[in-house]
């Protein structure tokens, strides 16, 4: 990734190990795979995987969190998404996906209006931050239930007012969790980061590749994660 510094998933171990049930399944028994998501980026990145699946937004409200630690609150919101889609469609795989931008456990959501996304990348200015998404992987008639939170830390630039002004009147931070898109013009806030560079887009392929081979669903594993892809 241009004008950033990054390491290996190795060397910075910032997954928890998934919760639920990891039953086995046969992929004959998956009549498909269903996405529970409308974000354009997390259907780029499940392409990668180059698997069949189609796109069912699971239109699940999005409610503060809950006392939550941002982990937590990532992981419940993806399960709750997928399960949801899952009620209708029993025999599909279907993937939920959520992701927060948190600084100092606290969860910075999209932001509502341009001053608030100016105070958003304010409070990021210079700072680390963490990225947490939550993915679960859901078969209703088997009744498997993978849950995974994935982090990366992020560290911004020291902003200029002007660089955050700028940015924010480009309309680009208006639906970002955390006000920014790495994926976008938000990558030259970035000064490096540790982790996975998809889990910041919204959706880390190598950590869902793993679980998802784990269940019997071949992928294309060399078109997965990587910490500077």
């Amino acid at each position: 990734m241009p004008g950033t510094t990054c390491g290996t998933l190795d060397e910075w171990p910032m997954s928890e190990e998934p919760i639920g049930n990891p039953k086995k399944i046969l992929a004959e028994q998956i009549a498909g795979i269903v996405l529970a998501s409308e974000s354009p980026r997390r259907k780029m990145l499940l392409e990668k995987l180059n698997i069949a699946f189609q796109v069912v937004p699971s239109r699940l409200a999005e409610l503060p969190p809950m006392g939550e630690r941002p982990n937590s609150y990532a992981a419940r919101m993806a399960l709750e998404k997928a399960v949801k889609v899952g009620h209708f469609y029993p025999d599909h795989l279907v993937i939920g996906a959520d992701t927060v931008v948190a600084i100092h456990d606290t969860i910075l959501g999209k932001p509502k209006s341009h001053s608030e996304a100016v105070l958003m990348l304010s409070r990021l200015s210079g700072q680390v931050h963490e990225v947490w998404t939550g993915i679960c992987v859901y078969h209703a008639r088997s009744g498997t239930e993978i849950v995974k939170a994935v982090s990366t830390q992020v560290r911004f630039r020291e902003l200029t007012q002007e660089e955050i002004d700028s940015y924010v009147q480009s309309g680009e931070p208006m639906d970002k969790a955390g006000a920014y898109a790495i994926q976008g013009r938000g990558k030259s806030l970035v000064r490096d980061l540790k982790g996975s560079y998809h889990n910041v887009i919204g959706l880390p392929t190598m950590e869902l590749g793993r679980i998802l081979e784990q269940i019997g669903v071949p992928i294309d594993s060399k078109s997965i994660d990587s910490p500077c892809d």
